[in-house]
C-alpha cells in the first residue's frame, strides 16, 4: 500500500506521514550509531548506516525531500556548508560537550544550523549567539552575554544536555525540543510534525554526520 494510500486511510495528511517514517527512521539509526561508537566499534557503526535502504546519508536526504523546503528558523544565520569543516570554535565545542556529556559532534551540528558560526547572530524572535538563546533560557543557564562565544557554547551544551536528560537520550528528540520546546515534544510523544523542526532535526544530525566522517576521532562525550 502507498504511503497516499495509508495516510488517507488514517486520515493523516500524507505528507506529515512521511516525514514521520522518515524521522522514526532517523531515531532508529541514531541509537544504532551512538550504541556503536560508545562500544568503540567503527564496524559496528559501519553497519548500522548500512542497515537503512540507502544509508544514514540516504535517510536525511529523503526525510528532506518529504520535508520539502524548510521554514526559517529563528536563527538570522543558519550555515551553508556540509558541517564538516574545523572551526575556531571547535576546542570550546569539544570541552563543553565532555563537561556535560553530549556529542560534540551533534553540537557542533547544532551551532552550524543555528548560527552558521557567526558568533553575532541575532534573530527577529530576540535569539542570539552561535547557540542561539533566547533571553530567558541564556539567563536560566546562567550565560550572561549569549554574544560571547566561550558562554554561548557553554550555554548552549548544557540546555542541549537538559533535553538529552529530559528524553531518555534521544538525540532527535532533544534536538527537538531545542527547536520547538519540550512541551511540543511531550505532547507529541516525539518530534512533533512541524515542517520547521522536522527539517532542523534532520539537518543537525547530517551536519554532525559530516563532522564525524571528516574527524573521526570524534566521538560521542568527547574526542578520543
Amino acid at each position: 500500500m502507498s504511503t497516499e494510500s495509508v495516510a488517507a486511510a488514517a486520515g493523516v495528511p500524507a505528507g506529515e506521514l512521511a516525514i514521520s517514517q522518515r524521522v522514526q527512521q532517523l531515531q532508529a539509526l541514531i541509537e544504532q550509531t551512538s550504541q556503536a561508537a560508545l562500544a568503540g566499534s567503527p564496524a559496528a557503526v559501519s553497519g548500522a548506516y548500512s542497515s537503512s535502504p540507502g544509508g544514514f546519508a540516504s535517510a536525511l536526504q529523503a526525510a528532506g525531500t518529504a520535508v520539502g523546503t524548510p521554514v526559517a528558523y529563528q536563527s538570522s544565520a543558519t550555515g551553508a556548508g556540509g558541517g564538516s569543516e574545523s572551526t575556531p570554535y571547535d576546542a570550546l565545542i569539544s570541552n563543553a560537550a565532555q563537561r556535560y556529556g553530549v556529542d560534540p559532534a551533534v553540537l557542533h551540528g547544532l551551532i552550524q544550523q543555528e548560527s552558521g558560526f557567526n558568533p553575532n547572530a541575532q534573530s527577529s524572535a530576540g535569539a542570539s549567539g552561535l547557540t542561539q538563546l533566547m533571553p530567558g533560557t541564556a539567563s536560566s543557564l546562567g550565560v550572561a552575554n549569549p554574544l560571547d562565544p566561550t558562554e554561548s557554547i557553554e550555554g548552549g551544551a548544557r540546555y542541549l544536555s537538559q533535553m538529552m536528560g529530559q528524553f531518555g537520550g534521544n538525540t532527535a528528540d532533544a534536538l527537538a525540543a531545542y527547536n520547538a520546546g519540550p512541551g511540543a515534544v511531550q505532547k507529541y510523544g516525539g518530534v512533533p510534525p512541524y515542517a520547521e523542526t522536522q527539517s532542523y532535526v534532520s539537518k543537525v544530525l547530517g551536519y554532525a554526520e559530516a563532522f564525524r566522517q571528516s574527524h573521526p576521532m570524534t566521538s560521542v562525550g568527547g574526542v578520543a
